[in-house]
């Protein structure tokens, strides 16, 4: 898996520290972020780029862009933040559905959009990961990959998709 797009709705807040962290393990891959509906041209929300920053991820260069088919194409695996998400990205490119995952998907739970909010609802979506010792989660369904638990933060559960794999299924 080469090519991995990031979605959420603005593409300032949520979907480009999912970009920024991805890229930051995985620095051999293409990644991109977008949104559905995207504040084109913005930079990433001020409280992004602080928290982000915080965790050592730079924002700085992010301009949001518009969701649009070629993206879909290329990308190997779409990480949503939200339920509605991935149903209205499979409603605009049906041929996408196989590829689309929430990142809460292992947890069964959306990451909440901080926009507008305190700074509290930033940090809160970007916990460092502290795995369990001896704890394993169950097989990442775009993956294969059994990973740590528990993903009790939103931003656990993409540290868990390929970041942190314990082994490969058949």
């Amino acid at each position: 898996m080469k090519h991995i797009l990031t979605l959420c709705v603005g593409n300032i807040c949520r979907s480009p520290i999912a970009e920024a962290l991805l890229k930051q393990q995985f620095p051999e891959k293409t990644i991109w972020s977008a949104g559905l509906g995207a504040l084109v041209g913005n930079p990433a929300d001020p409280l992004s780029i602080e928290v982000a920053a915080a965790h050592g991820l730079d924002l700085s260069a992010h301009r949001a862009q518009q969701l649009v088919g070629w993206m879909c194409q290329s990308a190997e695996l779409i990480l949503v933040m939200e339920q509605g998400h991935k149903t209205e990205v499979e409603q605009l490119y049906p041929l996408v559905r196989g590829k689309v995952f929430r990142l809460g998907e292992l947890g069964k739970f959306d990451i909440a959009d901080p926009y507008r909010q305190p700074k509290a609802a930033f940090r809160n979506r970007l916990r460092p990961y502290r795995p369990r010792r001896g704890r394993l989660g169950p097989a990442h369904p775009a993956t294969g990959l059994i990973c740590r638990t528990p993903l009790s933060y939103p931003f656990q559960a993409l540290m868990a998709l390929p970041l942190y794999p314990i082994r490969r299924l058949g």
